[in-house]
């Protein structure tokens, strides 16, 4: 007999579809980088009804080359992007060095973390500059489906 709230479980996570997910640098023509894994819905509103959060999934493997993976961008609403090392027996060590830009600020990451980004605010490029051992990065947008301004500047910038 089904439980209650069993609709609010997402069991298996459904991978990024192209048109489920806006790959910010694919967008505008960036090859996406080779170290990335398989993209997963953890939640948004399509998989759990009603949901006003959604949030992706996604490992990062090693690479010694720097590499750029997402173009700047905005959205009007909040979001947290989250970082985690790999070694549970260190879980503070990233294991990696990343860079991301907040509003064309840059701010280079080496431990597991987390970064909160106002509605409005421009954040990214966001890139590799090595990755030594594999780490979970996951996109938390305070929206039920994601959504940014990339699209809008593309498409300017296509038709000058």
């Amino acid at each position: 007999m089904p439980n209650q709230y069993d609709h609010l479980f997402v069991k298996q996570m459904p991978v990024c579809g192209e048109n489920d997910f806006d790959n910010e640098g694919e967008a505008a023509g960036i090859a996406t980088p080779d170290n990335l894994g398989e993209a997963n819905w953890l939640v948004h509103a399509g998989l759990v009804p009603g949901a006003q959060v959604n949030m992706t999934h996604i490992w990062i493997t090693e690479t010694e080359q720097s590499q750029q993976w997402v173009l700047p961008h905005v959205h009007d609403y909040d979001e947290v992007l989250i970082w985690t090392g790999g070694d549970p027996e260190n879980p503070h060590d990233l294991g990696a060095e990343i860079y991301m830009d907040i509003a064309g600020e840059r701010h280079i990451i080496t431990t597991s973390g987390c970064v909160y980004i106002p509605a409005g605010v421009e954040h990214c490029p966001l890139g590799f500059n090595r990755v030594d051992r594999p780490f979970r990065f996951s996109a938390l947008s305070l929206a039920p489906n994601y959504a940014s301004d990339r699209a809008e500047r593309t498409a300017a910038r296509n038709a000058r």
